[in-house]
């Protein structure tokens, strides 16, 4: 298997984007391979690493549909609805907590 080619942060050559930076021009990386990795060099750990697909082969991003919606808002609206007390909480729950945080605060006060 052959090893991707490597740049460094910032020095990428044009034609390559990340997934966000397709994204914010309307792409998708539409099926493609992985050409490249961006790396990011930090101290003590190893370098954070972005893939880069190639721009002229991206795929417009598919359009909303309603159905698309729909399913969005259901799974946004079981993130913020709490498990204990059934409310929408108005943000997503967290997930070290498993409950609002008002509801988080009296398991906590009780226990």
């Amino acid at each position: 298997m052959a090893t991707l080619p490597a740049y460094r942060w910032r020095l990428a050559p044009d034609g390559l984007a990340t997934r966000r930076q397709l994204r914010a021009l309307g792409l998708r990386p539409g099926g493609q391979d992985v050409v490249a990795e961006l790396q990011r060099p930090r101290r003590r750990r190893g370098p954070l690493v972005a893939y880069l697909y190639r721009i002229d082969q991206a795929k417009p991003v598919r359009p909303m549909t309603p159905a698309r919606r729909a399913a969005l808002d259901a799974a946004m609206r079981a993130r913020r609805t709490c498990p204990n007390c059934r409310r929408d909480a108005g943000y997503c729950i967290p997930r070290s907590l498993g409950m609002c945080v008002p509801c988080a605060d009296l398991s906590s006060s009780v226990a």
